[in-house]
């Protein structure tokens, strides 16, 4: 089966994620995933083409050098804020009735409602997607795209959620790739492809809302019978707390990013011996200049949080799907966001919702690349994901060299006159060994360190061999003699055995100190 690659590029406010994906059939491996900072991008759309460029022409050569390939195209994002949402419908007298409807009139039907939908200024907006909501005939009204397939009609009509969002963000997308000499092979409105990269089925079906907390916007998308119903962003996320803490901490901004993601928390009463702790910065010159505590971060970062949440959930009330019939599944959180302590618990105590952490589902292998697992990573796999559908799309050029272990030929000797054999060497007579008894005492030799039982009965067989040793000695010396020795090996199997639980202890606790260790930040 055909191999190909799949690049794609999130572009965000806080870092670009750059991704490549080897795609054989439906066999998905991540090769690369890397994460660096972003410039030039604010709530999510680009504002500086150059800087975004600079930035990410040193991620795309990092990911070609290491990869040792040619990227030619890349799938990428849309803004995710400045869009809004509208209603379109259309529809056709089929010139068949007696036909089944099939899924390319359902296509055909979709293309007329976004070329008829009358945009405000065509030079300043462009409709970045739609998505079908419902489907009608003369005989049935509201059905599912999945239902109305294989039905007979005269009449199909077709309704859909239309995003428009800026066409002046779209095509900075396309200066930034066109100056490194990239092309984009698909753009997409990432929220419905970010659900589907992190929702189950059973979410989507019975009614569920995806909150995305990113760095620069934070969206609230809903599902329900599988279809995207609802979309809305908010131009605040993880840089607002972050310039929080700067401002009342009197911090750098890489400084305060930093505390936030070690310490950063929600809800700071249900800290326990966390909030007890304070946080020291000090300065180039080991003096210390600000001393924080714990608590007064969480406080802050508490108080920010509350009113992206209240404008979220205001967001879901405005759609009609607040109600718990219409969300049964509750609210579901991604993004980078979604790491901060107690957040969860947060948005359950203010919205009453069931609420629970979304990682990207495995429908891949990604082994060394540790973060494509991670809630930041949602967006990127989500097109991945999307673009795999689509056979043709390959974005390299040159098929990366996978390195293979060489597998060593035997060697088979050429035909010839066999050689005489040789008469194998005959082994020299062992010297006969001689005891000679000392004056004062005699000593068996040691035997080696090994304890198995063959190898103590061989020690005791070679003693008793040895017997003729003491025949200068009376019974009872040889008595004694043999007293002390069992004694001393006895006592010296006991150390031995003490030195190895000893060791095996230490290992142990090594291992609990070091566990310990890394749940200190993690204590609420």
């Amino acid at each position: 089966m055909e191999e190909r690659y799949i690049a794609s590029v999130d572009l965000g406010t806080s870092k670009f994620a750059v991704c490549v994906a080897r795609v054989q059939g439906e066999d998905i491996q991540v090769v690369y995933y890397k994460e660096s900072p972003s410039q030039g991008i604010r709530y999510s759309y680009v504002f500086s083409p150059l800087k975004v460029e600079q930035g990410l022409r040193k991620a795309l050569t990092e990911a070609q050098q290491e990869l040792k390939i040619k990227i030619q195209k890349v799938i990428v994002g849309l803004p995710r804020y400045y869009v809004r949402q509208e209603t379109a419908s259309a529809g056709t007298v089929r010139q068949d009735p007696e036909s089944w409807i099939r899924e390319e009139e359902i296509k055909s039907i979709k293309s007329i409602a976004l070329e008829s939908y009358p945009l405000g200024d065509s030079k300043t907006e462009v409709i970045y997607g739609a998505v079908a909501q419902s489907f009608s005939t003369e005989d049935s009204f509201n059905e599912l795209e999945s239902d109305i397939v294989g039905m007979t009609a005269e009449k199909l009509e077709g309704n859909f959620k239309v995003f428009i969002g800026n066409r002046k963000y779209s095509r900075n997308i396309d200066s930034v790739f066109s100056g490194m000499g990239i092309s984009i092979a698909k753009k997409y409105f990432t929220p419905g492809i970010t659900a589907r990269a992190v929702l189950k089925e059973e979410e989507m079906e019975n009614g569920v809302a995806l909150i995305d907390i990113g760095a620069g916007v934070s969206s609230v998308t809903i599902f329900k019978d599988k279809i995207m119903r609802f979309y809305a962003a908010i131009p605040f996320g993880g840089n607002s707390i972050t310039r929080d803490i700067k401002t009342e901490c009197n911090i750098s901004f890489d400084l305060a990013e930093n505390i936030k993601k070690a310490y950063g928390a929600c809800m700071p009463n249900n800290l326990s011996t966390l909030g007890e702790k304070a946080i020291k910065i000090i300065d180039e010159n080991d003096l210390p200049t600000v001393q924080v505590p714990v608590k007064y971060i969480s406080e802050i970062i508490t108080a920010r949080m509350k009113e992206i949440i209240e404008a979220l959930l205001y967001e879901i009330q405005v759609s009609g799907y607040a109600s718990e019939e219409k969300l049964r599944a509750g609210v579901v959180v991604t993004g980078g966001g979604a790491d901060l302590v107690n957040c969860l618990n947060l948005i359950k105590a203010m919205s009453g919702y069931s609420v629970n952490i979304a990682y990207p589902k495995r429908f891949f292998s990604g082994e060394g690349c540790p973060e494509v697992t991670s809630t930041s990573a949602s967006t990127t796999i989500g097109m991945i994901l999307a673009a795999r559908n689509d056979k043709s799309l390959n974005c390299v050029s040159e098929v990366p060299v996978r390195r293979v272990k060489p597998v060593s030929k035997p060697v088979v000797p050429k035909p010839g006159p066999r050689p005489e054999p040789k008469p194998e060497p005959q082994p020299e007579p062992e010297p006969e060994q001689k005891y000679e008894v000392p004056e004062v005492t005699v000593r068996p030799p040691e035997p080696e360190p090994d304890y198995s039982s063959p190898i103590e009965e061989t020690v005791a067989e070679a003693q008793e061999e040895a017997m003729d040793v003491f025949s200068n000695y009376s019974p009872e010396e040889i008595r004694n003699y043999r007293k002390k020795e069992k004694e001393k090996r006895k006592e010296e199997r006991t150390k031995r055995q003490f030195t190895w639980i000893k060791h095996i202890r230490k290992s142990i606790s090594d291992g609990m100190e070091g566990l310990f260790d890394g749940m200190e930040n993690e204590e609420v």
